[in-house]
């Protein structure tokens, strides 16, 4: 049963999950790519556990990735062998840099963190929110009026791990498909970062072109 959440990236949307989790019983482990104690005064207000990287790693049944897209590539695959991984990162070219396969929509970017974590159970969640509506969205007791997040990933079983916490912490959700079915809620698509509920949800979805962006002023 999950009770241990590893998270590697602690910035505004590592800290705001770290929050919610720790609010709803999880274990939490929150590390950065400095040192661990750069975290203490963050550990302190959210209660959390701190360590490095592969600490966070080993630490957590499910691991939260929550740093920059261009830094997939240096995460330790071996260390995370059969771990659930919750990719929660976005691609952003002006930051990243450009990655052709994206750019030319042959792939999406759940599908390249699998490809190099590829003895993990790659879970696409937690990306298409604002770091400030984190912690404010999240309404454990309030069944009735609750924001939806979008899901996709191949392994069943850790989709199901997925919708279990999101209920837990308090969201919605939505399976989306596959990780071959992520770019719908992929940055700059009409699900991506807008509050709405399940069926609100389901129609932006549905609205989802694969090679048409909506402006950055409309979602952030």
């Amino acid at each position: 049963m999950l009770k241990k959440i590893g998270i590697i990236g602690a910035g505004f949307v590592g800290q705001a999950y770290a929050t919610i989790f720790m609010r709803a019983g999880y274990q939490v482990m929150l590390s950065n790519s400095r040192d661990k104690n750069t975290l203490f005064s963050v550990s302190s207000n959210i209660g959390c556990q701190i360590g490095s990287r592969d600490e966070a790693i080993e630490f957590g049944n499910v691991i939260l990735i929550a740093i920059p897209f261009i830094n997939y590539s240096q995460l330790p695959a071996n260390l995370m062998d059969n771990k659930i991984v919750l990719d929660a990162m976005n691609y952003y070219p002006n930051r990243d840099g450009h990655f052709q396969q994206l750019d030319n929509y042959e792939i999406t970017t759940s599908e390249l963190v699998a490809q190099h974590l590829s003895k993990s159970k790659i879970v696409k969640v937690f990306n298409a929110i604002l770091a400030k509506d984190i912690v404010k969205d999240a309404k454990p007791d309030d069944k009735l009026n609750r924001r939806a997040i979008p899901v996709a990933g191949n392994d069943l079983a850790a989709k199901q791990t997925v919708f279990n916490l999101l209920e837990h912490v308090g969201y919605d959700y939505v399976d989306v498909g596959l990780l071959s079915d992520s770019w719908k809620f992929e940055r700059a698509k009409p699900a991506y970062c807008f509050p709405l509920n399940v069926q609100q949800l389901h129609d932006a979805l549905k609205q989802a072109q694969r090679d048409i962006e909506l402006p950055e002023n409309s979602w952030k």
